[in-house]
This record gives C-alpha cells, structure tokens and sequence, in this order.
C-alpha cells in the first residue's frame, strides 16, 4: 500500500494488497480521477478516513452480451408505467445512491467530496447517470464513468422494486448499442451477479480497459 504525493500518479496495480488497497491519500480532481479509472483504479472510503483508492484481484464486471433478463424482470421492462433516462438528474441520482439505504449496508462512502467531485465529471462529460422514472418521480438508478468502450460502475439504489434493476439493463442495452464493450461493476453483489456479471483476473482486466 503506497502514501500519494501530490503528484499525478499511481503505483502499479499488481502492488495492491490481497483486499485490492493500492494507494492512500492525494486528492478528487478531475485529473486524478480519469488517471485512476483508466488504469483500472477506484476511490472507496470512510468519510472520517483518507481517501483510498483500490484495484481488487479478481475483479466483477459484465460483458453486456452476457446481459441475463428473467421472465419475471421481461415484465417489469414491458410495464408502460416506468420510463428510462439518461443525463436528466444527476445530482438527484448521486444524492439518492446517497441517502436510500441499502439491506446489510450501515451508512454510505458517498460523501459530499465525493458528490461534488462526481458531479464535476458529469459536468464535463464523463460521469452518467441512467434513470428509472415512474409517474414523474425518480424511483431508481446508478451512475457512473465513461470511458472510451468502457463503463465504469459506481452504485446504485431503488425506490421500488426492481427500479435500480430497470436502469442497469436499459442502460446495458444502450451502451452495448454504442460499442461498450466492458461493464465494471467493481466488486461482487448477488444484485449484479443475477444479471450476468463475474468474476475475472485483474491482470485481464486491465489488458482489456488499457484502449479506453
């Protein structure tokens, strides 16, 4: 585990720890920020705590060809009363991932450097948001950065049943459309796992987001 400087820059992300830790400390601007995520690095911590940034061995990600849509979930996506958006709430999405809480999950990372920081990417282009609306309400949705072909994960959360569910395959469907070829989904949910997400080595990991 290696102590940031204030230079732009990381460590190999073979010298993380067994748990994924890479690095301590540096900053949330923007240029940090990109420089981690193409190279396969992730900011994950306690408010109180340093900022920490991590690379886990092995990694869950989905190929978007190996989307799993239930029967039962079919039914949701054809239900006419919810909507898919994109870009049209972000800042309400972040705060919502934020703020609904989670089964098993005591409190949130998403601090409000956190919100600010990603809300800068969103303004800039490289964060997204995909949306799940019904009746004029925001009910579900997760966001993200993109990169190049590469989507990289950051949480998600659901008002109603299945609403995070609806946004992550609409959008899944969406990105495969556009070339993405790699989902990050970072570490391990069943909630994601159910939809086709597995596990794969970190070294193939970032062979394959290295073009990104």
């Amino acid at each position: 585990m290696h102590l940031l400087s204030g230079r732009l820059e990381f460590p190999p992300v073979e010298e993380a720890d067994a748990d994924g830790l890479l690095a301590i400390g540096g900053d949330l601007s923007v240029e940090r920020l990109l420089l981690a995520y193409r190279n396969g690095i992730f900011p994950w911590y306690n408010e109180e705590d340093p900022i920490c940034w991590w690379c886990p061995d092995p990694r869950f990600v989905l190929f978007p060809p190996e989307l799993k849509v239930s029967k039962s979930m079919q039914t949701v996506l054809n239900n006419p009363g919810y909507k898919f958006r994109v870009n049209t709430a972000f800042e309400e999405v972040i705060e919502q991932c934020k703020t609904v809480p989670r089964t098993g999950q005591d409190g949130t990372w998403i601090s409000p450097d956190i919100q600010k920081a990603y809300t800068e990417l969103h303004r800039l282009g490289h964060a997204v948001s995909a949306e799940t609306w019904r009746a004029g309400q925001l009910v579900g949705g997760l966001y993200g950065i993109r990169i190049g072909n590469i989507f990289f994960g950051e949480s998600m959360f659901s008002k109603m049943s299945n609403a995070s569910k609806y946004a992550f395959i609409h959008y899944t469907r969406q990105l495969e459309k556009e070339g993405v070829v790699l989902i990050d989904c970072q570490i391990y949910t069943q909630h994601l796992e159910t939809l086709g997400a597995r596990m794969i080595s970190r070294k193939e990991f970032t062979r394959m987001i290295t073009p990104a």
